[in-house]
């Protein structure tokens, strides 16, 4: 089994990606119409491939000058600890050099620690509907 890493969106079978990742309990709901947009709306893209099938994928949001943002590494199970999300984000970082990388992590810190990564003291988010739901609410 090679697997090798690459930037490209061409080949991805969304609907087995889709599949893939409700398999590993990755999947956020998106439609696989909705994840191909979100990858191909994203700066900078990265795939890990074992021949034709895709078993690893991340993607990285930038404004190109000072600040990007981690999201959606993924590796399939069976792949896992074998170097492959390492190399993915990797390549992604080699993209936006002298830039702050931030992510969000529920269970992978050790692992973002090993790469460099470090605790911010907070992070806030919001899930815009509802923002605007209690807008014209009030």
């Amino acid at each position: 089994m090679s697997v090798r890493i690459d930037g490209s969106l061409d080949g991805v079978d969304w609907a087995q990606a889709k599949a893939d990742l409700a398999a590993d309990d990755f999947d956020n709901g998106r439609s696989p119409e909705a994840l191909a947009r979100s990858f191909e709306q994203s700066q900078h893209v990265v795939f890990a491939r074992d021949g034709d099938r895709v078993v690893g994928m991340a993607r990285l949001l930038s404004d190109g000058v000072s600040n990007a943002y981690l999201v959606d590494v993924w590796t399939a199970s069976p792949y896992r600890r074998r170097g492959i999300a390492t190399a993915m984000i990797r390549h992604l970082l080699l993209q936006v050099p002298g830039q702050h990388v931030g992510l969000q992590t529920d269970n992978a810190q050790p692992f973002y620690e090993s790469l460099g990564f470090g605790p911010q003291p907070e992070f806030w988010s919001a899930i815009v509907g509802s923002w605007l739901e209690n807008e014209a609410n009030s």
